[in-house]
C-alpha cells in the first residue's frame, strides 16, 4: 500500500469528516431550540429555519476541501497518482484547517444562532440581526476553507 495515498485520503476523511460532525451537531442545536419555538408559534419556521442551516456551512466546506484533496492525487480521475509519503503528509496537514475550524466554528455558529431564535420569538421583525451575528462566525470557517485551498494548490504532487 502506498503510504503516501493513505496520508492524502486520511487529509480529505478528516477535512470532510471533521467539518461535517460539527454541522451536524451545530444544524442539531439549533433545531432543537427552533423546534421549541416553532412548535409555539408555527409561524416564525421560515425565520429560524436559515439560523438552524447557517452551522451546516462548514460540513460544505469540509466537503470542497476533501474534493480537492482528492482531486489532487487523481483519486476522483480514476488515475492514483503514486506520490511520496512527504507528500502525502502535506496533503493531510493542508486539510486540517478547513477541518479543524469548520468543527469548531460550526459548534459556536450554532450557539449564536440558537441564541438567535430566543431573538426571533421575542422580536419577529428583527430576524436579520441574528443572521448577521451568526454569519459573523462563519468568517472563520471561509478562512479555514481559503487556508486549507492554498496549500493544497502550493503542493506539488
Amino acid at each position: 500500500m502506498d503510504l503516501g495515498i493513505v496520508l492524502s485520503i486520511c487529509g480529505a476523511v478528516f477535512a470532510a469528516g471533521m467539518a461535517g460532525v460539527g454541522s451536524a451537531i451545530g444544524v442539531r442545536i439549533v433545531g432543537e431550540v427552533a423546534s421549541g419555538l416553532v412548535s409555539e408559534d408555527p409561524e416564525k419556521f421560515g425565520k429560524v429555519l436559515l439560523l438552524q442551516a447557517l452551522p451546516g456551512t462548514q460540513g460544505i466546506y469540509g466537503f470542497l476541501g476533501a474534493i480537492m484533496a482528492m482531486q489532487k492525487i487523481g483519486l476522483l480521475a480514476g488515475k492514483v497518482l503514486s506520490i511520496s509519503p512527504e507528500v502525502g503528509l502535506q496533503i493531510l496537514l493542508a486539510c486540517l484547517p478547513v477541518g479543524i475550524v469548520g468543527l469548531i466554528s460550526a459548534f459556536l455558529q450554532a450557539k449564536v444562532a440558537a441564541a438567535g431564535v430566543n431573538i426571533v420569538a421575542k422580536k419577529p421583525t428583527e430576524s436579520g440581526k441574528p443572521v448577521i451575528m451568526a454569519a459573523m462566525v462563519e468568517t472563520y470557517a471561509v478562512l479555514g476553507l481559503l487556508v486549507t485551498i492554498l496549500l493544497l494548490n502550493g503542493i506539488k504532487v
